[in-house]
């Protein structure tokens, strides 16, 4: 078969076929008795072995070496390929990423491009204080794609930093709610603190929805930010939550202060001071979280603190009776 028919057959070029005689790669069988070049079966076999090879990103080099070299090992150069395809698809998923944002920013010319270029390259600058700058002027100067200010929430460390991205984030208008939410499912538990932290200053009916859900979140931490958040903001809901995070001794203080701000309300001041009370009953409870939630009965009005910390002035354990009987004190001097 000559080298016009083989082309056609083949998909391969003439051209490309005659770089194969040159390399070895293809030597026709025989020639024509015009001195053409004329292919056997065996030969079109292998230039469809080459081109398998080839569609898996082989190099000519390394298809010769599979096709003739007996002790060459396929293993090797498949994991080799397989790292360096990830690592191209890696640079091009990348580059795809930064012409959407740029894209989404809507520039309306080539200057817009090359401050949106600027700020994208900025946030993930090594300097704190140049990721800081990049968030802050995000709002004011050129608009930022919110998913990248979301992307840089979730990764950022330095907690200045991450204060003015999420600062940033809760100017606009969606603040990044997809990506975040995303967030909290994250294996890494860093990722998923970041995430309701972001959520959290939201100022959006979907960001309080979300924080409802993640109430009942596998991970604690992202419990107890969800809890303190609804807390300040007069979610109810965050009640039990916040309870358990005094039991637990983390970030006691802070939800001891969400449920006092709670406790304003008087509908709500019984059911948090009746919830406090039940989990003193409780056997399982330690002797410090029993002092942490007498100590959480000082700002909630009503009978049914006073008569708890009544009650718990004669406790058993001396540190529980003498901060409530402190507590009740303190009461008593308010209420002359």
């Amino acid at each position: 078969m000559l080298i016009g028919e083989v082309a056609r057959l083949s998909g391969v070029s003439a051209r490309m076929l005659r770089h194969y005689d040159s390399l070895g790669l293809v030597r026709p069988t025989g020639r024509t008795d015009g001195g053409y070049r004329e292919y056997s079966g065996e030969d079109i076999r292998r230039i469809f072995h080459i081109e398998s090879l080839r569609s898996l990103g082989l190099s000519l080099r390394d298809v010769s070496r599979a096709l003739d070299d007996p002790g060459f090992r396929p293993s090797d150069l498949v994991d080799d390929l397989i790292r360096e395809t990830r690592e191209r698809i890696a640079r091009e998923t990348e580059l795809l990423t930064r012409l959407s944002r740029i894209g989404a920013a809507e520039p309306t010319g080539w200057e817009d491009v090359l401050q949106v270029v600027a700020l994208l390259q900025a946030l993930g600058s090594k300097s704190p204080r140049t990721r800081q700058r990049a968030a802050l002027s995000s709002v004011d100067e050129v608009p930022v794609p919110v998913e990248a200010l979301a992307e840089a929430a979730l990764s950022e460390a330095d907690p200045v930093v991450a204060g003015a991205l999420r600062w940033a984030l809760a100017q606009t208008a969606d603040g990044g709610l997809a990506l975040l939410a995303e967030g909290l499912d994250s294996p890494a538990a860093d990722v998923r603190k970041r995430a309701v932290q972001s959520i959290a200053e939201l100022p959006h009916g979907e960001a309080t929805a979300l924080l409802r859900d993640a109430l009942a979140h596998p991970d604690v931490v992202v419990r107890g930010y969800a809890a303190l958040a609804l807390g300040a903001n007069g979610g109810a809901e965050a009640v039990p939550t916040l309870i358990d995070m005094i039991v637990a001794g983390t970030n006691d203080v802070a939800a001891a202060d969400a449920l006092s701000a709670l406790a304003s309300r008087p509908a709500w001041a019984e059911r948090i001071a009746t919830g406090l009370v039940d989990r003193l009953a409780h056997d399982t409870v330690t002797s410090p979280a029993r002092r942490r939630l007498t100590e959480a009965l000082a700002d909630i009005p009503g009978t049914t603190t006073s008569r708890a910390l009544a009650d718990l002035s004669e406790d058993e354990d001396r540190a529980v009776a003498l901060t409530a009987t402190y507590l009740l004190e303190l009461r008593a001097a308010r209420s002359r």
